[in-house]
């Protein structure tokens, strides 16, 4: 009966019968999704590689490869990252590379974690040592942390079917591995040195997941590279220690110049919204609230100079409350999660020129007293125009002007204004007023 139809129509139905026995979520099958990390392993990049994950299992693609470059990083983003791999229903793969680059501390764990871990050649792993957050812990401390990050990676390694001893040696005596070396101690599962290369590699394997086992199949599958979103950019930038340190002291000034010259309303806008995205920062990041109350106590200290003759002795004192704060701001065990140096000794100077210069002049304008109408004349120097003897008219200001002196001036002299009776101006020649001036200060306070 097929063999009646038209062949136009026998095309239709075979296509429809392809149609029914495709799975959903076939149209995945061949994919990859890739991301890339290549910094230290912070709120934001855990971030990054969770909402990866997510969209993996959404996708039901072939395999997630992570590219990771890091020096390690935060213990406790490590461990969202780790947990959520642990969970993945999908295949992870873990790429050290390219050449040169590591997964040291941190990264190491991650590695551990992945369903399949791969190095490039011209990489190593390891150093997984943890390192206390403000400064060296005591030997109980020590022996806790570190039997618990020992503990941890045992967990993983037994789960994921690698060396126990050998990952748990790279916690207790940091000790790392090149590539070569971590293949042939079977830390990790292929070196690669392409991401063409690994697909190929790893193709056919079959791993299990959180749903069960899975092959995987990346022969010829297409690659997608999942790049960061806005948010997770906004927040990879902001969590970075200098940059949190820098919106603080940029919304604590923009708001005390909000504060001291209310109306200008624009500093205490962008003051505003950098103190909120400094406060959010400092929520991801391991801060020491020591350091914040020193920062406060060294704008205290500037704001103290202005109105205090200390002899630049609340100057001193607030420049270094200010570079101890900052030096102590950021609670991290290692120095690429701290703020640089030169921001601080700039922040510091910049901060004590502002408040000292900038917003001192501006005190000092609040304090003069405006002179208006007849005050504003003391002081002033005009021309005898009728001989004053003692009384005459003076020249001032394009206007004659009735004066009394104390004592005959000719005309033509000049005469310094020293007080007001009514409309009568007092005055007293230059040359005098020069060489006494006692009368034009004792004037000038009336």
């Amino acid at each position: 009966m097929l063999s009646r139809l038209p062949l136009f129509a026998r095309a239709l139905l075979v296509a429809l019968a392809v149609c029914l026995l495709v799975q959903p979520g076939a149209a995945f099958a061949r994919q990859v999704n890739v991301i890339r990390v290549e910094s230290v392993i912070s709120p934001s990049s855990a971030d990054y590689i969770v909402t990866a994950i997510k969209q993996a299992e959404k996708d039901k693609v072939a395999a997630l490869v992570i590219e990771l470059d890091t020096p390690g990083g935060l213990d406790t983003s490590m461990r969202v990252i780790i947990k959520e791999m642990l969970a993945a229903e999908r295949p992870i793969v873990v790429y050290v590379a390219p050449s040169g680059a590591r997964a040291a501390s941190a990264g190491a764990f991650i590695t551990v974690a992945a369903h399949i871990a791969a190095m490039a050649p011209g990489t190593n792993i390891g150093a997984a040592a943890p390192v206390a957050m403000g400064g060296p812990m005591d030997k109980t401390m020590e022996k806790k942390v570190t039997n618990d990050a020992a503990a941890y990676m045992r967990t993983i390694a037994e789960k994921r079917g690698r060396p126990i001893d050998l990952a748990e040696e790279w916690v207790r005596k940091a000790t790392a591995k090149t590539e070569t070396e971590a293949l042939k101690a079977k830390l990790i599962d292929v070196i690669s040195p392409k991401l063409d290369d690994l697909l190929q590699a790893i193709d056919g394997r079959v791993v299990t997941t959180a749903a069960g086992k899975v092959k995987i199949e990346t022969k010829n599958a297409v690659i997608h590279r999942e790049e960061m979103n806005l948010r997770e950019k906004i927040l990879r930038i902001i969590t970075d220690p200098t940059i949190a340190y820098l919106l603080l002291i940029l919304g604590l000034a923009g708001l005390y110049f909000e504060f001291s010259t209310p109306g200008a309303i624009l500093p205490g806008v962008l003051g505003g919204i950098a103190l909120i995205l400094a406060l959010y920062a400092f929520q991801q990041l391991p801060i020491n609230y020591a350091g914040v109350l020193l920062i406060l106590l060294a704008i205290v200290m500037f704001i103290a100079e202005i109105k205090i003759v200390s002899h630049g002795v609340l100057t001193a004192g607030g420049i270094a409350a200010m570079i101890l704060g900052s030096m102590m701001l950021i609670d991290a065990p290692v120095p690429y999660m701290r703020i640089s140096l030169w921001a601080i000794v700039g922040t510091a100077g910049s901060t004590a020129v502002f408040f000292i210069f900038v917003v001192g002049a501006g005190v000092k304008a609040l304090r003069t007293k405006t002179v208006t109408g007849m005050e504003g004349l003391i002081g002033e120097v005009g021309v005898v125009r009728t001989r004053l003897a003692p009384r005459g008219q003076v020249f001032l200001r394009g206007e004659l002007w009735n004066a009394e002196g104390d004592g005959v001036v000719e005309a033509g002299e000049s005469v310094r204004i020293t007080g007001m009776d009514g409309l009568t101006l007092k005055v007293v020649p230059v040359q005098r007023a020069t060489a006494a001036s006692d009368p034009v200060a004792m004037g000038r306070s009336g």
